[in-house]
């Protein structure tokens, strides 16, 4: 009777078949079950951190510089985000490389800057483009050397301590300044130097530092060059320097056949020259660009073919064109004479054409200033008298 009634409460969960407590006058200790469900619990979660299932290893992971700005404006310079990541490039401030794959960094659209975003709070110089657009103009003392001594020895761009013994840091002198850089500002680049163009034809690259680079690299296609009045004698031992005058002389006069020429504004003749717009504007401004390709004899090629098409247009290809022509008054004999024609001369005061020879032989002056000239001596006149 009494193992029935155990067995009862065993089935009921009310009693441990190993517990014989009332038998022995203990008292009973009752099963918690919600204890063994906490300790299961917590044993279930330590197993999980055993085999790394608690952390949240496929969700997208947090970039904190994703949320960055496309564009950022600093010291003038005008930042944009660059979203190429397989292009290997170097940081412009602190030199290492930049990861694309795995780091922001920014160029900046008006001198090509490039830094990690990391670096751009870091900048100190301002963009090289404001620099060109306020004054463009070219340092034309070759080498200007100031001395390390009065840097006090200290790089001219971050002001970092230099030497030329390379302790602390290596002092790296910039050709295009004269000036010594670290070598986070001086990376050894190589240019060519508008001081020693003009004054010596010479175009052997030197080492420049980067800000030099940068305004180099802006200002090469800049004209403000003039070299009638930085180094005049310079046409006389260049030869080809000649022959591009010239050619721009003679395409300055072809210009107003052009501008009145419907057929010509429509063929867009005078956009050949877009690349040197300064060809049709004047013919003593010249670019750094323009002396290299003079040197390297591209620009007398590609000249001298803009120059027959412009001839052929006026002389033959437009009746409009060649109606505006001229014949020498002096000898009143030959072809239909114009301005840009090797064998003629041209009055300064009415720009009439002539044959070389007549116009030279000629020890009268210019029929033409002279009917213009009585006209005048011949018209009434018709201003009125003071008072009335």
């Amino acid at each position: 009777m009494e193992y029935d009634e155990r067995l009862a409460r065993f089935r009921q969960g009310h009693l441990n078949p190993f517990d014989r407590g009332e038998e022995n006058g203990h008292a009973h200790n009752e099963v918690k079950p919600e204890l063994f469900h906490s300790e299961a619990k917590t044993q279930s979660t330590d197993r999980a951190m055993d085999l790394g299932l608690a952390e949240d290893h496929f969700s997208r992971p947090v970039d904190p510089e994703e949320d960055e700005p496309n564009l950022r404006v600093l010291l003038e310079h005008r930042f944009s985000k660059e979203k190429s990541k397989s292009v290997k490039q170097t940081c412009d401030k602190c030199s290492a490389i930049i990861w694309g794959l795995i780091q922001t960094w920014y160029t900046c659209t008006g001198c090509y800057y490039r830094c990690h975003s990391k670096c751009m709070n870091l900048i100190t110089k301002p963009c090289v483009r404001s620099k060109v657009s306020h004054q463009s103009e070219y340092e034309l003392n070759i080498c200007p050397e100031i001395g390390l001594d009065k840097q006090d020895y200290r790089c001219a761009e971050c002001r970092t301590p230099i030497s030329l013994r390379g302790v602390p840091s290596e002092a790296r002198q910039c050709d295009y300044t004269g000036q010594y850089y670290c070598s986070s500002c001086h990376w050894n680049d190589s240019a060519v130097i508008p001081a020693r163009v003009i004054h010596n034809w010479e175009f052997e690259p030197h080492k420049v530092c980067r800000s030099s680079m940068r305004y180099l690299t802006l200002m090469i296609s800049r004209p403000v060059l003039k070299l009638r009045e930085i180094n005049p004698l310079l046409f006389n031992f260049v030869e080809e320097l000649v022959e591009i005058r010239k050619l721009r002389q003679d395409i300055l006069l072809m210009k107003p056949y052009f501008i009145t020429c419907k057929e010509a504004m429509e063929a867009r003749l005078l956009l050949q020259l877009q690349d040197r717009q300064h060809f049709v504007e004047n013919d003593d401004m010249y670019s750094l660009q323009d002396l290299i390709d003079i040197s390297s004899g591209r620009l007398s090629c590609s000249l001298t073919e803009i120059h027959t098409t412009f001839a052929k247009h006026i002389k033959l290809d437009c009746e409009r064109c060649q109606a505006k022509g001229f014949v020498c008054e002096l000898c009143k004999e030959g072809d239909v004479l114009f301005p840009f024609d090797s064998h003629t001369s041209v009055c300064h005061d009415c720009s009439a054409v002539f044959h070389r020879d007549c116009y030279y032989d000629n020890s009268t002056t210019c029929p033409r200033c002279a009917r213009m000239t009585e006209r005048k001596h011949d018209a009434p006149n018709d201003s009125p008298e003071p008072g009335s």
